[in-house]
């Protein structure tokens, strides 16, 4: 008969994770909000300011005076999160349990939720152990797939091709929408803030790790960083010796999406300038000073325009056939407007291609 609280490794838990009830996070929520399993919730037996003050104590008074107050703490939060949270969970409900480094705050909730009669399992070694396991296997993942690059210049539609890829069940790694970035100058969403380097990391992680490997990942050509996250150096070496798909849209189609994509700059001109004055060393100050002007006046059209013939399809040109190697060779899928309709078709002509590219392997 199994004993709890049981206390075991992250790579042990690994392949039955999905069937824990609850991954309780106990870390404090500045912990949680930088990075976390995927799935956890944040119970903390100690919230940010008793962290601080337990610490603080620990440092300028005694280990044993910390311990008392930690202590009242935590079972006043373990309390609290029994009758707010647990008080209707069935015998048989499992939750996982974790903290920085499968101590004292994780240590202290699984033995009373266990205590209660829940066969409740700490993680050993904790967060830390988690992060360690994320590491190492970023750095030989990605190589057990088969990825499709989508490429193509700014404005062609890549990230709602990938939507709609994903939409019909395709394997779909949109590294733009995990770093809430659209991976430009612009790019930054004005209503999100885009996750530290390890929930991108954990994110992409989570991701890849429910791939099937005999099946395509489809992936957009992105650079080695994604706004200030950085792509794993794994992943962006598999991309950029993987097939490439390229995808074409009329100048006049591209400006229009732009229009869409963009609409929070272009419906407020002093955020637009702000971001365009990013580019000056690139630019010079005389050109900066045009889209300056035109962005005030509203003459938003031109201005995407100007943007993608003197800035965008000039670095795309230079990095695209540096950084993929078989970009060349790309089979080219033609958008013949912005309608779900074109996107839906770009897509199944993708899924064919793929089909034809996994037979003629086999």
């Amino acid at each position: 008969m199994k004993k709890y609280p049981a206390l075991l490794r992250f790579a042990d838990l690994l392949p039955t994770l999905e069937q824990f009830d609850a991954i309780i996070d106990a870390r404090s929520p500045s912990e949680f909000a930088l990075d976390h399993i995927p799935g956890a919730i944040n119970c903390p037996v100690l919230d940010d300011e008793e962290r601080h003050r337990v610490g603080t104590l620990y440092r300028q008074t005694s280990a044993f005076e910390a311990k008392k107050v930690g202590a009242a703490l935590i079972a006043h939060n373990i309390a609290r999160h029994i009758e707010t949270q647990f008080i209707d969970k069935p015998q048989d409900w499992k939750p996982l349990i974790y903290c920085w480094r499968g101590g004292n705050r994780s240590g202290a909730m699984a033995l009373i939720l266990a205590r209660v009669g829940w066969p409740a399992v700490q993680l050993d070694g904790g967060y830390k152990e988690y992060r360690r396991h994320v590491n190492a296997d970023l750095a030989e993942l990605p190589a057990r797939f088969t990825f499709n690059v989508i490429c193509g210049p700014t404005g062609s539609g890549k990230s709602r091709l990938l939507q709609t890829l994903a939409a019909t069940g395709a394997q779909v790694l949109d590294l733009e929408q995990l770093a809430a970035h659209r991976g430009s100058v612009l790019g930054n969403l004005p209503t999100e803030a885009q996750p530290s380097q390890k929930k991108f990391e954990s994110d992409i992680w989570q991701v890849l790790r429910q791939f099937d490997p005999q099946k395509i990942v489809y992936i957009e050509s992105e650079s080695k960083k994604v706004g200030d996250l950085r792509v794993p150096d794994a992943l962006i070496a598999s991309m950029r010796k993987s097939a490439c798909i390229s995808l074409e849209l009329t100048h006049e189609n591209r400006i229009k999406l732009l229009m869409q994509d963009y609409s929070h700059f272009l419906n407020d001109p002093a955020l637009l300038n702000t971001q365009l004055s990013c580019l000056l060393q690139l630019h010079g100050r005389e050109k900066i000073t045009h889209w300056h002007t035109l962005a005030s006046e509203g003459k938003m059209e031109q201005l995407v325009g100007e943007l993608l013939k003197d800035h965008y399809d000039p670095a795309y040109g230079r990095s695209i056939e540096r950084n993929f190697s078989k970009v060349r060779d790309a089979a080219v899928i033609q958008l013949q407007d912005l309608s779900g309709q074109a996107f839906h078709t770009a897509a199944e002509q993708i899924i064919a291609l793929a089909k034809k590219q996994t037979s003629m392997e086999q």
